[in-house]
């Protein structure tokens, strides 16, 4: 069982949305110290503030682009030197580049959907696992999507980065347990949550949008519990079972049904500026 008592805790993205509720759940929990990555300057003073308007002295924020390979390596090395080993990894970070089909993506959208999405998820991870590996104990928690498990329309290049991210996540599950010593991968795989993110999708039937603080009641659950998966709500645990039981086409048809094929046709996002440095 992970503990969060006592534990150093890193959550990218960490300064908005669930990241910023994960970090705040993890220093209720008695984690030592809480290390927040978030591209977005205004927004790691405010929850610095914030935290320590609440008693939260031991939080420290670092400016850092996930998309950023050079970043990611030079912070992380900071983060080992101010802080030490972290023990909790929340591989939070990720973006949506809009609600458009696949050839209307530009290049910027591709890059950076996967940069953050896929890639970063991949390097935060190796520039903490090999102290992780040396002290024995370490859990990541990747969070995906359930993009990664059921393909929908106008979202060919976020699907593809959160099936990335699962097949990641899952492989290095299976390579930690052959580690000695505590490991564990948490591999959260929600529906819409409703946050900034996904403003103004429609949910589909049987899919209702995820309150914030209930999916990050379940995750931090999932992870004192070392669970494999977190899926919210109760449905995304039906998806893999009819994916693998009906032919492709019936699966398409159900899916049109409940509406998951139209449920971009609405979105409106996050304003980007929310999500870009302060200049």
């Amino acid at each position: 069982m992970s503990r969060i008592k006592g534990a150093n805790v890193l959550v990218t993205g960490g300064a908005n949305g669930i990241g910023k509720l994960m970090g705040e759940s993890c220093l209720l929990e008695g984690a030592a110290h809480l290390v927040i990555w978030d591209i977005n300057d205004a927004n790691l003073k405010n929850t610095i503030v914030e935290f320590s308007k609440k008693g939260f002295k031991n939080v420290t924020p670092y400016l850092v682009d996930v998309s950023d390979i050079d970043d990611i390596e030079k912070t992380a090395t900071k983060v080992l030197l101010d802080v030490g080993n972290i023990d909790i990894l929340f591989n939070n970070a990720g973006i949506v580049a809009g609600s458009k089909r696949f050839w209307e993506h530009t290049r910027n959208d591709i890059e950076k959907t996967m940069a953050i999405n896929s890639n970063g998820v991949m390097h935060v991870a190796r520039v903490f696992l090999p102290d992780m590996l040396k002290q024995g104990h370490g859990h990541v928690v990747n969070i995906a999507s359930i993009a990664g498990i059921i393909t929908n329309v106008n979202m060919a290049v976020y699907v593809a980065s959160k099936w990335a991210c699962i097949g990641f996540s899952e492989s290095l599950r299976l390579e930690l347990e052959q580690e000695k010593g505590e490991f564990h991968v948490t591999t959260v795989t929600p529906s819409y949550i409703d946050t900034g993110m996904f403003k103004g999708v429609s949910a589909p039937l049987l899919f209702p949008l995820v309150k914030p603080a209930e999916m990050v009641k379940q995750i931090i659950d999932g992870v004192k519990k070392d669970k494999v998966f977190v899926r919210a709500p109760d449905m995304v645990n039906v998806v893999p079972f009819l994916k693998g039981v009906l032919p492709t086409r019936a699966f398409d048809f159900v899916a049109n049904i409940l509406g998951v094929t139209k449920s971009m046709d609405t979105f409106k996002g996050r304003p980007k500026e929310e999500m870009m440095p302060e200049k």
